[in-house]
């Protein structure tokens, strides 16, 4: 069986963006939606994930997130939109 890695990115409360990895992504979101995941996200709920991505290798995912997190918010609602995720959550 072969692992999955994910880079993920939860649209907060407050309309702010985190950009998180994992390698269960369900179990991940209930973690920040129930304010037992980040420090972060406990204090910006709630939180609903808007996008994400998979890797075969843990490294990658962790690059990528990593990637995200040092990206000022226009640059990370650019990468967001032009992969797919709808322009109206940023309004």
């Amino acid at each position: 069986m072969v692992n999955k890695y994910y880079m993920y990115v939860l649209l907060c409360g407050d309309n702010s963006l985190y950009g998180g990895f994992t390698n269960n992504l369900q179990q991940r979101l209930l973690k920040h939606q129930s304010g037992k995941g980040a420090k972060y996200t406990r204090s910006h709920l709630p939180v609903k994930m808007i996008y994400y991505e998979s890797f075969e290798n843990k490294g990658d995912a962790l690059k990528a997130e990593y990637a995200f997190k040092h990206q000022p918010r226009n640059q990370k609602i650019k990468y967001l939109l032009n992969n797919g995720v709808n322009g109206k959550l940023f309004r």
